[in-house]
């Protein structure tokens, strides 16, 4: 059973560490800024990718520290994701952010982790996380391709026009609930 809680956060008002510059670390910090792109991230590794750089060029809220992991980083930071290839140091890292009651993600590591990264499907406003519970991220993302496809790009007048009319209502919560429902029923 997942019985994982699904949350969306504001990360551009956290502060974000992301341990490890290889590919697991683009893929991260791309998740990352594709969803908040004005996100503060530093991400520590003592190689970092190419690919990593050009990123960090485009995002000035990305700050890349080339230097071997250290507690110290976890300093002033609110989340951390971890895509090192050294088990022992992701272990490290997870028990350090255990220590200061860090929410941390260790890729690829389920057991070690306070929380997953989902598969995004995003049609303007609309965002849906997609979770397999850590079982698999592969069925996740080719689900993600599924809904893409299948869900209109017309889905962002929708949602505008259902914002104004829901700033139009008048009544108490119930009433504008009844209405909102009544007018969503289409959707079924």
């Amino acid at each position: 059973m997942n019985t994982l809680f699904p949350i969306f956060l504001k990360l551009e008002q956290l502060q974000v560490l992301i341990v490890g510059g290889g590919y697991v670390g683009l893929e991260k910090l791309t998740a990352v800024l594709a969803n908040a792109p004005q996100t503060d991230v530093t991400l520590v590794a003592p190689e970092i990718r190419a690919e990593i750089h050009a990123l960090a060029q485009q995002h000035p809220h990305v700050k890349l520290v080339i230097d071997v992991y250290n507690p110290s980083f976890l300093e002033e930071k609110d989340l951390v994701i971890v895509g090192t290839n050294d088990k022992s140091v992701n272990r490290q890292i997870q028990e350090d952010c255990k220590a200061k009651r860090l929410l941390v993600n260790v890729a690829d590591t389920p057991d070690l982790c306070d929380f997953y990264l989902s598969s995004v499907v995003k049609k303007g406003d609309l965002k849906i996380a997609i979770s397999t519970n850590g079982k698999s991220p592969t069925f996740a993302k080719r689900f993600r391709e599924v809904l893409e496809e299948i869900l209109p790009d017309t889905l962002q007048e929708t949602l505008d026009n259902l914002q104004q009319i829901r700033n139009k209502l008048k009544g108490d919560f119930q009433e504008k609930m009844d209405k909102l429902n009544e007018i969503t029923k289409v959707m079924k």
